[in-house]
């Protein structure tokens, strides 16, 4: 039966013919990593032999119709597919650079748009002898760099090329010549080489061999660079790469061996990169002993509280929150770090000027910090269970026949009832002053947002409404 035809086919058959040539074009590709593709081996003409045979099968498979093709298109393709292999002959010509060079550079050009033409070229095995090409003894770096941005454009949005390229040993031949004693000084070799690491970091089964590879110091290098010698663009990149690194837990501990996470926390407030960095540490204080690092540095949190002001990043009030969020959760000694930071009247003001997500964080944190001054005010009691609920007494339990009688009641028992209705009278005052010092910090960047003028005096019916706020409506 034609492939044309599809009269005959039912559907079955239709399915098992779209399935069939991907199932053999991964078997091909696999198979050509595996032997090495257009690198020589020590029995050359047996390895040429296979390769001659495997090429000839690549063509037969390629060159077959699909279903839905007519004979234009087939005719077509058939053009485009001895195009590809004459360009990928071009990486065999060891004898003559140019040529080698010529034909990296066709790979990088034909695959910067063409997604069918970068999956056709892996088949046809360039990406073995691209790899190889960064070896090159080139002073120049003309052909390792054709070779990394020939490289780079193979694995865009392809997932078979990305773990083909790291397979092949391009991520510690791309480290070897960026700290080669020429490479190190080349910004086009750190720009490219920085560029690959944002593109194979995508694919999951990649980011633990880059993040144990010795990648990690060499992008956090870049992202600290102060002069003109690395572009913005490259910094960025590294930044972004940092990121799909940060995914895997095992790069959090070759990340706190540098120090990433000090020169992040002073950078947050650069509005270019603060939205990425505090994706990085979202990432980051899901590791005990990435959380440790975080709280090490000296103002870490003030800093992290700040964002909780930045009315109009929705989404750094909403990492910053979380950030804060998991931490307060997992340490006692952070908790109380932030409290002494002033984390209480920020989250306030969080609960009622953020966007839902952040409202909901600083609510449970506010919950959180709640839950640890009841079990304080229970310690101090020296009474009762601590998971006793805050309605409950808090000390000095008495019988109920004692409780309805206060003539039965010591004076001992008496004078804590009295110290204890005084200290839950000053939280209520303190739990008022702060809404009100809320609420007038929010008029003051409503007027400053008005462009209103600085002596301007909120009306005595704002006043009253600070006054008659209460804590009732709110989480803590």
């Amino acid at each position: 039966m034609a492939w044309g035809t599809t009269s005959k086919c039912d559907g079955k058959d239709a399915g098992s013919v779209v399935l069939e040539r991907p199932l053999k074009l991964w078997s091909l590709i696999i198979d050509r990593v595996r032997c090495g593709g257009g690198v020589q081996r020590p029995c050359r003409k047996k390895a040429e032999a296979k390769q001659r045979s495997g090429s000839d099968k690549l063509s037969e498979l390629l060159k077959q119709p699909e279903w839905w093709e007519n004979e234009e298109e087939v005719r077509r393709k058939e053009r485009e597919l001895e195009a590809l292999k004459k360009v990928a002959k071009k990486l065999q010509q060891e004898g003559s650079m140019e040529v080698v060079l010529e034909g990296a550079a066709e790979i990088r050009r034909l695959t910067r748009d063409d997604p069918q033409a970068r999956t056709t070229l892996a088949l046809l095995g360039v990406i073995p002898p691209l790899v190889a090409l960064l070896d090159a003894q080139d002073p120049t770096f003309n052909s390792q760099i054709a070779a990394l941005y020939a490289l780079l454009n193979l694995a865009i949005t392809n997932d078979a090329n990305k773990a083909a390229i790291v397979k092949a040993g391009a991520v510690h031949k791309m480290l070897k010549l960026i700290h080669s004693p020429n490479g190190a000084h080349s910004q086009a070799i750190a720009e490219a080489v920085v560029a690959n690491f944002l593109g194979l970091s995508a694919l999951d089964s990649n980011k633990p061999i880059i993040g144990s590879s010795g990648a990690i110091p060499f992008l956090v290098e870049i992202l600290k660079y102060l002069d003109e010698t690395v572009s913005s663009q490259a910094k960025q990149d590294s930044l972004r790469a940092l990121y799909n690194l940060s995914i895997s837990p095992s790069n959090v501990f070759a990340m706190l061996e540098t120090d990433l996470i000090p020169h992040l926390l002073v950078k947050v407030g650069d509005m270019d990169m603060s939205e990425r960095i505090l994706a990085i540490l979202s990432n980051i204080v899901l590791v005990a002993e990435g959380r440790k690092g975080i709280s090490a540095v000296p103002d870490a949190f003030p800093i992290l509280i700040d964002v909780f002001n930045w009315t109009d990043s929705p989404g750094c009030q909403e990492k910053a929150s979380y950030i804060l969020m998991v931490m307060a959760h997992k340490s006692y000694g952070d908790r109380q770090a932030m409290i002494e930071a002033g984390i209480v009247s920020s989250l306030l003001e969080l609960t009622l000027l953020g966007s839902t997500l952040a409202q909901k964080r600083a609510s449970r944190m506010l919950e959180c910090l709640r839950a640890e001054k009841g079990k304080q005010v229970l310690g101090n009691c020296g009474g009762g269970s601590l998971t006793a609920t805050l309605s409950a007494p808090l000390c000095g339990a008495l019988s109920t026949s004692s409780s309805m009688d206060p003539t039965n009641q010591p004076k001992d028992t008496l004078k804590e009832d009295e110290e204890e209705e005084e200290m839950m009278s000053q939280e209520k005052k303190a739990v008022k002053q702060l809404v009100q010092q809320s609420l007038q910090n929010n008029m003051k960047r409503m007027v400053k947002r008005a462009n209103l003028p600085h002596d301007f005096v909120p009306s005595d019916h704002f006043k009253s409404l600070t006054l008659s706020s209460t804590s009732k409506s709110l989480p803590f």
